[in-house]
């Protein structure tokens, strides 16, 4: 596969900039190309260039925005309200205001991460933000006071610097997908009442089967609530596609069915063993190796002990990018399992599939496409805005097989469309919000190199944190060897227990407790945030994670020096 330089994406230069372009425009399929200068150029058809011109006067007049008394407005006085059009475009504009505010700050670093009050701070109130509810309205005014009080005491998880959570940055794109989605209101079981949603969703399906290595990227899929559901879908399919009568006999109807994760794995695994009837006791937990990656070896030794005691081994959990650890177990491997014992293979790419974008880091997936279904989080490492999470299933027609139920108020066959392209009925859904339309907008404006270039950069920054602290006085890997994604775990240690013997029960307790006290020196100060957590036998350490864009290699720096500061007299 052609490949070509990526811009030294760690440097502290924009993300969006023009000469992050790389020169080479092939890529993982066709038709991809940023390199077509006449296309670009000529893009703007007549009809689209009357879009941004036409009765520019009439727009200019009717959405500038006045002097506006909402202390005596209320709801009612906004759309539909007979003569309320002028009130609702001064409130909503009023509420742009606020959101185009906080956008701009939440870029800013001298803006704060977090202003942080605890929960009895905020349930008693803060200067006239109130979280009760109340019988009579309150006015547009108090309102609009809200929204601004919402957004003044919450996270900003956009921030450069917040490095919490998978789900980081503030894509603008996707935002502004978010909000027409709001706008349209609409609900994504029928093609009778979302037919652009729907198809967007199918295509945008295939190309992620595409990428994902199935041919033509024929199969299965649909977005879901999140990867814990998506990964619940994968158990569920695998239960039917073996013991179909399980769907309307339950599990009476199946022997003591048996599925298999990593120790280092997602806990939504066991949860969807439990919540499926499996029980929580019948899903086991493969050993790892120092690195977090399951052993091989270890799944067949417990398969056979499985088959032994007379149960059936159902389906193997490889996970593609641990939460903790970023580890990426051994694909190939472990299909190889798979196939010798006829069980189902789903590989939990939540956090690691953006990767799969990256001709330099897809190689991490290698055996992917020999599995039977996928899980996929564009909103963790392609920044798409929550939620945005697809299950993908390499044989077609069985998510309707396992969860079709028919239901005639929504899903009649006579109408005068093609039925077949209605998704509800291959929900566990019925009700499904539009997660899709944000996600295809960003691919559209950034194209799929503009994604690799976001996944390239964030290793790349994850790298350069790496080669910073591994030698540095103080710090200490939880495991050595090069980050297999960007998460990067260590521990910090105060200069008060540098002399201390590493081995000893009083060094463990007190380094256990550092971590937790840094966090908490973080939020109070709203500086940063990085999360932290034990690992089996390991003390708190932080595990740092990087998925946002914005941020710049004197991000890091920053970090590297606010937890010396903060933890230098612990």
């Amino acid at each position: 596969m052609a490949t070509s330089e990526p811009t030294a994406a760690g440097g502290d230069q924009d993300p969006n900039s023009a000469n992050l372009r790389p020169s080479s425009t092939s890529f993982l399929q066709k038709n991809n190309s940023l390199g077509e200068e006449g296309r670009l150029s000529g893009a703007l058809s007549e009809r689209q260039k009357n879009l941004f011109t036409c009765e520019n006067s009439d727009r200019d007049v009717r959405f500038r925005r006045t002097e506006t008394d909402f202390s005596n407005m209320f709801a009612r006085d906004l759309l539909p309200a007979k003569n309320g059009e002028e009130a609702t475009i001064q409130f909503l504009l009023e509420l742009v205001d606020i959101l185009t505010n906080y956008i701009r700050k939440t870029f800013d670093r001298s803006t704060k991460v977090l202003d942080f009050h605890h929960p009895h701070q905020l349930l008693e109130g803060m200067e006239g933000f109130n979280l009760e509810l109340s019988d009579q309205p309150e006015s547009l005014e108090q309102i609009l006071v809200d929204c601004r009080d919402t957004l003044k005491y919450g996270v900003r998880t956009g921030h450069p610097r917040f490095f919490n959570q998978l789900s980081t940055g503030l894509d603008i794109i996707g935002l502004a997908g978010e909000w027409l989605t709001s706008t349209a209101n609409t609900n994504m079981f029928t093609y009778e009442i979302a037919p652009v949603f729907v198809l967007m969703e199918q295509l945008t399906l295939k190309k992620m089967r595409e990428m994902i290595g199935w041919p033509s990227g024929e199969g299965d899929g649909i977005f879901s609530p999140g990867g814990a559901i998506s990964n619940m879908y994968s158990v569920m399919i695998a239960r039917y596609k073996y013991f179909p009568d399980v769907k309307t006999k339950g599990m009476s109807a199946a022997p003591r069915l048996v599925l298999f994760t990593s120790e280092h794995s997602h806990y939504s695994i066991k949860k969807a063993g439990a919540a499926l009837g499996f029980g929580s006791e019948n899903v086991v937990l493969l050993s790892t190796d120092e690195r977090g990656r399951v052993i091989p070896s270890d799944l067949e030794a417990k398969i056979l002990d499985v088959k032994q005691k007379g149960y059936h081994p159902l389906f193997v959990n490889a996970t593609a990018g641990s939460t903790v650890y970023g580890a990426f177990d051994p694909i190939n491997e472990i299909a190889d399992i798979c196939e010798k014992y006829n069980m189902w293979l789903h590989v939990d790419g939540a956090w690691g599939g953006g990767l799969l974008m990256s001709r330099k880091h897809r190689h991490k997936f290698s055996g992917v496409e020999r599995a039977n279904s996928v899980t996929w989080n564009p909103h963790k490492m392609m920044g798409v805005p929550l939620q945005c999470s697809a299950i993908l299933v390499r044989e077609k027609g069985i998510l309707s097989g396992c969860n079709s139920m028919c239901a005639g108020y929504l899903f009649q066959p006579d109408k005068q469309y093609d039925v077949s392209f209605d998704t509800g009925d291959k929900a566990i859904q019925c009700g499904r919000h539009v997660d899709i339309f944000k996600f295809w907008l960003m691919w559209k404006a950034k194209g799929t190199i503009g994604f690799e270039q976001h996944i390239d950069r964030c290793l790349d920054l994850s790298q350069y944190l790496y080669e910073k602290i591994r030698n540095r006085e103080g710090y200490e890997m939880v495991f050595q060897g090069v980050p297999q994604h960007t998460n990067v775990c260590f521990w910090y240690i105060p200069p008060s227990l540098r002399g201390m013997d590493p081995n000893s029960q009083e060094y463990r307790e007190k380094l256990h407790k550092v971590a937790p006290k840094i966090k908490a020196l973080m939020m109070e100060s709203g500086t940063t945030m990085v999360g932290y957590q034990p690992q089996g036998q390991k003390v708190n350490f932080f595990r740092m994670v990087i998925s946002n864009p914005a941020a710049l290699q004197s991000d890091i720096d920053f970090l590297i020096d606010e937890i010396e500061r903060l933890g230098h007299g612990l």
